[in-house]
């Protein structure tokens, strides 16, 4: 599975409502497309961008087409966000370290008082 896929498709607010009503359980496509103010073509299009990027998995049940949630892709997108949260993180600590190490040299910055 690409993250450049899951992150594309995951920038599109309707890809994300899909996904938001998936959360709750399967969905046929009538289901999922009933709510939205397109068409059942754009919605079609919309779940092959999110099937592509593995968010996704579609089945034929009778007469419908079965969509459901793939959780390992929004858990593997999570992952690589955690990661890149916790690294960012660090280096502000470090940063904030830093910076509660610092003296100023200059007393007259330090003491309000003497401001003019």
């Amino acid at each position: 599975m690409s993250m450049d896929l899951v992150f594309a498709a995951l920038a599109d607010p309707t890809r994300r409502a899909i996904i938001d009503r998936l959360r709750s359980g399967d969905k046929s496509a009538g289901e999922l497309a009933e709510p939205l103010p397109i068409s059942r073509s754009a919605v079609s299009q919309h779940l092959k961008v999110l099937e592509t990027a593995g968010l996704i998995t579609r089945s034929k049940s009778a007469q419908q087409r079965i969509v459901a949630l793939n959780a390992d892709a929004l858990t593997e997108a999570t992952g690589w966000l955690q990661s890149a949260h916790d690294e960012w993180q660090q280096r502000f600590d470090n940063l904030d370290r830093i910076l509660a190490e610092e003296v100023p040299t200059d007393p007259a910055t330090t003491d309000p008082s003497t401001a003019e």
